[in-house]
């Protein structure tokens, strides 16, 4: 008796909740079929109403396009008839220039082509110059026109297939005729142009014929004929086609077996008319996107109903395990992460001692390098003028000598200042700086490298402007990195066979020095002002002057750059901003 009670009140639970389930499924089903049901029919009106909108505008270019060529070409013959020189050209029988002067007008024109026809119908000029000599007497172009006063239209068809559009008119000489004119209008450009398109285009003339369309069969035939001109359709496009189309409105044709929207116009051109067939595809596309997603997510809702009243517990019980785990796995990866920084905080400490002990002796070895770099060139340039005092002494000339006893006392001066400035490297603040003349400073530095640029036979170039170019700095410094670069400027032109350098200072907004050479100019921009970083053999220089110079100049307020000229070698350029505010730029 138990047993039976608890069955019992087993299925009073089961049943009501049964019955909730099946109540929500089948509303839920009905909202789907109403859902999907107006969808359709809304989304099926706006996009067939979009689709025509687009046809008609389309319809409405093509009749324009059309109307606008055979206007443009209608006033030709009527022009050309009356040119003296093809009126000449008829009554002297001299026919050598007309088809030059026909070519030259189609070109403007843009017709088709061209043709005089004398006055027994024989061609005599013509842009295409396989139809001179044919005759065209029994032609309608050429008999309507001798008939008639006014331009005369034909349509005609071509032996080839499609058909000839012409203007013909006669032309005159003395109130008798003595020739037609006929221009051809390029209207299958437009038949060219439609082959693009996935839309069936085709153009009627007033007997309702086709005279130009995108399928080429329809030609000559009407459009009843036309259209019906397919093959049979077998069952299954007989099935597909039916299945296709429930989500169109009823189609005004089928074309190759597809359901088409037809568009009708007139073109305001001797009762011709265009119509265009465009296909239903974008707009089942579009419904049965929309529709197909709202299946879905129906479909999806529904089984997540069921899923849920189905699995609620067990999906609770699976969901408490599965936190469990995934909190004594979280528990165990934050220990491994303590202990990991742990050690890395460790390792860290004693990398930023060695980096520590590695940067002093890396500035150690870059101050030395610098003072090794920066002093060699007085040095050279001191044995070069002992050199040549010892030999202006040999012979006699003690005042040479002095000059020359004079430039190494400079010279000592110039590395004491250099030791002094190398000193002042570690030391935050400014110098104290004084109005320098560039022009001064330039001559300084030539003055220095004489020797090598004498020992290279280098040809130097010089513009400068007539007006003095002032900046605010230190003329020792500014020396120094001119220094610099005229002797990268003479290290590159080693391989050279006349080597030359020019040397051009303006003044702007900043004065600007240009140093140019012929050399082979330089490989890598990016890494050029890094310190150590050198082209030369080793031995031969530190690969600290570029970078050196580069600190001077930005200590100046200026910029020290780099390019390859565009007829090869390098150029250096060193702006500093200029003191005076009047512009002396050099010519």
């Amino acid at each position: 008796m138990s047993e039976l009670a608890s069955d019992k009140i087993d299925r009073r639970r089961s049943g009501p909740l049964s019955w909730r389930v099946r109540s929500a499924l089948i509303l839920l089903l009905v909202l789907a079929v109403s859902t999907v049901w107006i969808t359709n029919v809304l989304l099926t009106d706006r996009s067939t109403a979009s689709t025509r909108n687009r046809a008609e505008l389309r319809l409405a270019l093509y009749s324009g396009n059309i109307l606008s060529e055979l206007r443009r070409n209608a006033i030709v013959p009527q022009l050309l008839a009356r040119d003296p020189a093809l009126i000449g050209a008829l009554n002297s029988g001299d026919f050598s220039q007309s088809t030059q002067r026909l070519i030259s007008y189609v070109d403007e024109i843009g017709a088709a082509s061209l043709m005089l026809l004398d006055r027994d119908g024989r061609t005599v000029a013509a842009t295409d110059r396989n139809r001179l000599g044919s005759n065209h007497r029994s032609e309608a172009y050429y008999v309507d026109a001798l008939r008639a006063n006014t331009t005369v239209f034909t349509v005609q068809e071509r032996e080839a297939g499609g058909y000839s559009f012409t203007y013909s008119r006669r032309m005159e000489s003395q109130n008798s005729a003595i020739g037609v004119i006929m221009v051809e209008v390029d209207l299958a450009k437009f038949e060219r142009a439609w082959a693009g398109i996935t839309d069936a285009v085709a153009v009627l003339d007033s007997e309702g014929r086709i005279i130009l369309a995108t399928e080429p069969r329809w030609r000559g035939r009407t459009m009843e004929e036309a259209l019906a001109r397919q093959p049979a359709e077998n069952a299954i496009e007989r099935a597909i086609k039916a299945t296709a189309d429930w989500t169109a409105l009823p189609a005004d044709a089928y074309l190759r077996g597809e359901a088409v929207m037809r568009i009708d116009g007139r073109i305001p051109f001797r009762g011709w008319t265009m119509a265009t067939f465009t296909t239903y595809a974008s707009v089942r596309e579009k419904v049965n996107a929309v529709l197909a997603l709202e299946i879905m997510a129906f479909a999806l809702l529904a089984a997540s109903a069921f899923y849920a009243l189905s699995r609620k517990t067990a999906l609770r019980m699976a969901l408490f395990q599965r936190e469990s785990v995934e909190l004594r796995a979280l528990n165990a990866r934050l220990q491994r992460e303590i202990a990991e920084r742990e050690k890395v905080q460790k390792d860290l400490a004693s990398a930023e001692q060695t980096l520590e002990q590695s940067s002093k002796l890396a500035a150690l070895g870059e101050m030395s390098a610098a003072v090794s770099h920066e002093l060699n060139q007085p040095l050279a340039a001191m044995k070069t003028y002992l050199a040549g005092a010892r030999l202006l002494l040999k012979r006699n000339r003690p005042e040479e000598a002095m000059t020359a006893f004079s430039r190494i006392d400079d010279l000592i001066e110039r590395m004491g200042a250099i030791t002094r400035q190398l000193k002042s490297y570690a030391r935050k603040g400014q110098a104290n700086f004084v109005p320098v003349d560039m022009g001064d400073a330039l001559a300084s530095s030539l003055s220095m490298m004489e020797p090598q640029l004498k020992a290279r036979r280098v040809r130097i170039s010089k513009i400068l402007p007539d007006q003095p170019v002032m900046v605010m700095g230190d003329r020792m410094r500014i020396e120094q990195v001119l220094v610099n670069l005229l002797r990268n400027a003479i290290d590159a032109t080693k391989s050279v066979a006349n080597p030359e350098i020019e040397i051009i200072l303006a003044s702007g907004e900043t004065a600007t020095l240009s140093v140019r050479d012929n050399g082979h100019g330089i490989e890598d921009l990016d890494a050029l002002f890094e310190p150590f970083y050198t082209t030369k053999q080793p031995g031969d220089g530190t690969g600290l002057g570029l970078a050196i110079s580069s600190g001077i100049v930005s200590d100046l307020g200026g910029r020290l750059t780099a390019r390859n000229g565009t007829e090869g070698g390098a150029v250096f350029e060193m702006q500093l901003p200029i003191l005076n505010q009047s512009p002396a730029a050099a010519e």
